[in-house]
């Protein structure tokens, strides 16, 4: 491993698949997701990323290598690449975006924003996901900025808000104030996520449809026409499965 071809630690690589979520919902996607969170969500959904419990089955993986498992599973075709996690944020993805560009490709990646790179500003799609009050986590807006700020204008940046209840709608409402520049996008949690890696695990999607029904209710009596309100579709499809 070297300054130019770093080590990144990674849980799982799959694809091509489509985004399920946010801004580049439906487009066909590979996605790299990292090992590691300085967050523990009340309701993560992907606590295979997240918790050291988990440690054993993520791998110390070369740019280089990184990039091979892209080029394989795309069959040498550009497409959109998701840095996901855990907080992807962590790992260094310099030299692998300068690689993928260099070959027509384009990265998108999605954080809470609690750790400034700047390498934000080579990404194509910044996605900010500051968490809400449900996940039990702090917000340190002046972080979020510093994100903002490193990003130098240069990618697309959203914001993403995960909605729970009238508490996260609120906060939700306060981020969007925070940054009204911004175009955001509103996604109601799933309050049935996997756990300790069972990928079985049922979803209750009556109860995040019905969650939807609730949100799109709030965004149109308050008159919140800017807010974008879509569904985690890959949960829709394949509930919990991973590699979809």
């Amino acid at each position: 491993m070297t300054d130019t071809d770093p080590a990144i630690r990674v849980s799982e690589i799959f694809g091509p698949t489509i985004q399920g979520e946010g801004v580049l919902i439906g487009l066909p996607t590979v996605f790299v997701r990292t090992g590691g969170c300085d967050y523990r969500c009340s309701w993560c959904d992907s606590s295979h990323a997240v918790d050291n419990q988990f440690r054993h089955e993520w791998e110390m993986m070369s740019t280089g290598a990184v990039w091979q498992n892209v080029v394989a599973l795309s069959g040498g075709r550009p497409l959109m690449v998701s840095l996901s996690g855990g907080n992807p944020a962590i790992q260094p993805f310099g030299a692998l975006l300068k690689r993928g560009h260099d070959e027509g490709y384009r990265f998108a990646l999605e954080t809470q924003g609690s750790v400034i790179r700047g390498w934000f500003a080579d990404l194509d799609v910044l996605i900010l996901s500051p968490k809400p009050p449900s996940s039990q986590m702090t917000t340190d807006w002046a972080a979020v900025e510093a994100c903002l700020q490193a990003a130098q204008d240069k990618p697309q940046i959203v914001l993403k808000l995960i909605v729970f209840d009238e508490s996260d709608y609120a906060y939700a409402k306060d981020a969007a104030a925070r940054f009204p520049r911004l175009p955001i996008y509103l996604q109601p949690g799933n309050h049935t996520p996997p756990r300790s890696g069972n990928e079985n695990a049922p979803v209750d999607l009556d109860g995040i449809i019905k969650r939807m029904e609730w949100l799109i209710d709030s965004v149109a009596r308050d008159r919140w026409f800017e807010a974008r309100v879509l569904p985690q579709l890959h949960v829709m499809l394949w509930g919990n499965r991973r590699g979809v």
